[in-house]
């Protein structure tokens, strides 16, 4: 059996993680998937990382996923409780010491093309079946930028195995985009799966043999 500490990304909350969580539990794992005070002016990464440790509690041995902008609580998460491996899914991937504002400029994303999406669900849920989509974006939260601006708690990353998982079809992280950040700042080949930028709603059963094949290979 295995502990997922699974992270939501900007704007969300824990369910977006609810039916991957069934599916991890019905195969005899553990799952937390806090909320983070992401709609809290004075709430920044510090505060986030918080959350997922307390969620965490007293379980070792456990493997944190962040998805997008989870990517930049996740490594902080993995100074501070025993972890197994750190997968990012669709991720942002900080350097140390940088500002999730200053994410966008260092990695060249808007040298990247991409289509230019208006509509929320066309964005981020295009591959989502329309009433999980209308409910995801019913539970979202206002994301604050208030805090945004500070360099990540970040110093090295940290040294647990890495996996990041990309989407094939991300409108928002193109995969060319996320395959270069990936080699230029950890030196990975992403694996990666078919759908958008949001497989835990609209590929469940995929992402958590995902993560549960990360686990065996965890240990």
């Amino acid at each position: 059996m295995a502990t997922f500490a699974l992270i939501h990304g900007a704007g969300d909350v824990g369910w977006y993680w609810h039916l991957v969580e069934a599916e991890l539990r019905a195969r005899g794992h553990d799952t937390v998937a806090p909320d983070l005070p992401c709609d809290d002016d004075t709430a920044g990464l510090p505060e986030y990382a918080d959350a997922v440790v307390a969620a965490i509690g007293d379980r070792a041995d456990t493997i944190v996923v962040g998805q997008s902008l989870g990517g930049f609580t996740a490594p902080l998460v993995c100074d501070r409780v025993p972890v197994k491996m750190l997968v990012l899914v669709a991720p942002m991937i900080p350097a140390p010491g940088e500002a999730v504002t200053g994410y966008w400029a260092r990695t060249a994303y808007d040298q990247e093309p991409s289509g230019k999406y208006d509509d929320t669900i066309a964005l981020f849920y295009q591959d989502v079946p329309p009433e999980l989509a209308a409910e995801a974006v019913k539970r979202g939260r206002p994301q604050s930028e208030a805090r945004l601006g500070e360099p990540a708690p970040l110093s090295a990353w940290p040294s647990v195995p890495t996996k990041v998982l990309i989407c094939r079809d991300d409108r928002l992280f193109p995969p060319a985009y996320l395959r270069r950040v990936a080699r230029e700042r950890l030196g990975i080949v992403p694996d990666e799966i078919d759908g958008g930028h949001t497989p835990a709603l609209s590929r469940p059963r995929e992402l958590a043999d995902r993560l549960e094949a990360y686990a065996r290979e965890a240990g």
